[in-house]
């Protein structure tokens, strides 16, 4: 398998896959969402789930696991007051309370190296329960 980039301060390696579906979603926006994992024994940041182009903020909350953490991205179209269609990808630290400790230190010292892989992320949210990552958040940082 081909490595993208290695992320120094972990030791963690983001897979091409990860990259390359980043860009299908910010340029040819084939995605609505990406969920990535840390896989801790290939010391691999993967991809996990992808959301469809049809598919909402809901079907990428509801798929981001009660007990582990993960990286998310979304892209969120809107329309501004001067009618203008407009796109901005967010980037989700989702570390639930109830993740083992390991997984939460683990995800929050990678963030940083897999956001310099992904360029072009506009806003960023941790959130450890649902209503840290509320549709209403996310909406009001965009505009």
């Amino acid at each position: 398998m081909a490595m993208a980039f290695k992320m120094a301060t972990t030791g963690m390696w983001v897979t091409d896959e990860c990259k390359n579906s980043f860009h299908q979603m910010k340029w040819k926006r084939v995605h609505r969402y990406i969920v990535f994992k840390i896989d801790e024994k290939s010391r691999l940041v993967t991809v996990d789930k992808v959301g469809g182009p049809g598919e909402s903020y809901d079907d990428l909350a509801a798929s981001l696991p009660d007990d582990d953490c993960r990286y998310a991205v979304f892209d969120f179209d809107f329309v501004t007051v001067d009618n203008c269609r407009k796109s901005k990808i967010f980037f989700i630290a989702w570390a639930p309370a109830a993740s083992r400790i390991r997984a939460k230190m683990l995800y929050a010292t990678s963030k940083d190296g897999l956001r310099r892989v992904l360029e072009g992320i506009h806003y960023e949210l941790q959130a450890t329960d649902p209503t840290e990552m509320g549709f209403d958040l996310i909406r009001d940082r965009a505009k």
